[in-house]
Formats: C-alpha cells, sequence, structure tokens
C-alpha cells in the first residue's frame, strides 16, 4: 500500500497551498481520507489530480467545470475527448468577451482619439 500524504507534503509537492487544496476538497475534484486524529491524508495519486486541476484552472475553468470533467482526467498531459463539449462551450464565452472587450477598448480609443482632435 502507498503511503498517504498529509496536506502540507501534497501542497509542497504540487506547488499549491494547504488551503487550496482544503478548496479542491470541499469543492469534490479530490478526496481526503482522515486519519484518527483528524488530518487530511490523500493517496499519491491526488498528486497527479492537483496538477491537471491546476492546469484546467490555468486554462480558464472554474473548478465547478472541472468537477463536471473529472471522469475526462485520465493523464495531466491529455484531456479525453468526452470534455471536448465543455471546454468548447467555455471556449466560445471566452470568445464572447473578447468580443465584447475589445469593443470597449475600440470606444474607449475613440473617445481618446477625438479629444485630441482640434
Amino acid at each position: 500500500m502507498s503511503r498517504q500524504l498529509r496536506i502540507g507534503d501534497l501542497a509542497a509537492l504540487t506547488s499549491t497551498t494547504p488551503r487550496m487544496l482544503r478548496h479542491y476538497e470541499n469543492q469534490g475534484v479530490i478526496e481526503a481520507q482522515r486519519s484518527s486524529t483528524g488530518q487530511r491524508l490523500f493517496d499519491p495519486s491526488a498528486i497527479e489530480q492537483v496538477r491537471s486541476i491546476r492546469r484546467l484552472i490555468g486554462a480558464g475553468l472554474p473548478v465547478g467545470a472541472i468537477r463536471e470533467l473529472l471522469d475526462c482526467i485520465h493523464d495531466t498531459d491529455r484531456i479525453e475527448p468526452c470534455a471536448v463539449p465543455l471546454l468548447v462551450e467555455h471556449l466560445h464565452a471566452y470568445d464572447g468577451r473578447i468580443a465584447e472587450l475589445t469593443t470597449t477598448r475600440d470606444a474607449l480609443q475613440g473617445l481618446i482619439d477625438s479629444s485630441q482632435k482640434g
């Protein structure tokens, strides 16, 4: 049986914080067992899970979406095809936000340009 990891050990191995790991546990994206003294103990496989979660968060996905994708994550370097529909949905949402921000930026630039005329 593999040695269980305490929360501080897992945090150090994944370049995250114990607070973030507790948040992931509360959100249901990682699981911990409890020791007889109540300490969180994680299976060593949680190292790769946390790395995958961090990668998905870095790509702009909220933890709730990541929870929906748990069955599609088996490797830190690859996402299974079952994740694609949700990823496409988030990509389209970001495209919409970028378009809105571009319109806002253009309007602000227009105001700046018009103030310099005359």
